[in-house]
């Protein structure tokens, strides 16, 4: 199972280093790096040196991503679940597509621009539409966590972002890798592969 959880939080994130892997698969730096290791010895991962390395799937650890995952939605008798919690994802996806937009870009004077944070009621605006989009995201985590108990960590991971983005640090919404919108894009990503639907 710690194969499987460490090959697709990688498949899901893409090319990436070895903190964001342990902290989206929720094990420690030294099990994940084990985990990487042991799949690399396999050829499924590869790793690239320097200051801008990481890590990544190779085309055979795709495909073994994408049987394990088959194996283990047929296992659990979970397509119907996961299917009709990705229906009720796609409902908020277009909105938190345009709360990210309605975050970076604001309007002044009728002309869109770019928001540069000055003013602290738009932003607040903003958040608190975060925050209802959240309250109804978090029925979908439920259901993919009932269904498939590894979507768990993503609901983890929003509201870690979210809390972050209500403390002040309004980056935690779309701006790092961390942020609302890069767990929101992994969860997307995740749904899809799990259910073998090409984006």
């Amino acid at each position: 199972m710690t194969d499987l959880l460490v090959l697709h939080t990688l498949r899901c994130l893409g090319f990436t280093d070895l903190e964001r892997v342990a902290a989206a698969a929720g094990l420690t730096t030294s099990d994940a790096e084990s985990r990487l290791i042991d799949l690399a010895v396999d050829g499924l991962v590869t790793r690239t040196p320097g200051a801008f390395g990481g890590w990544g799937l190779t085309e055979s650890g795709k495909i073994a991503d994408a049987r394990l995952v088959a194996a283990e939605l047929a296992a659990a008798g979970a397509r119907d679940a996961v299917g009709a919690a990705f229906e009720a994802f796609l409902v908020l996806n277009p909105e938190l597509l345009d709360l990210c937009t309605a975050w970076h870009m604001r309007p002044v004077d009728g002309i869109s621009e770019v928001n540069d944070h000055s003013d602290a009621a738009y932003d607040g605006r903003v958040l608190a539409r975060f925050v209802d989009l959240d309250q109804r995201a978090a029925a979908v985590c439920t259901a993919l966590t009932a269904a498939l108990p590894r979507f768990g960590g993503y609901r983890g991971r929003l509201t870690a972002a979210l809390d972050l983005a209500r403390a002040g640090k309004l980056e935690h919404l779309a701006d790092t890798t961390t942020s609302y919108h890069n767990v929101w894009f992994q969860l997307h990503e995740d749904l899809l592969v799990t259910l073998g639907i090409p984006r």
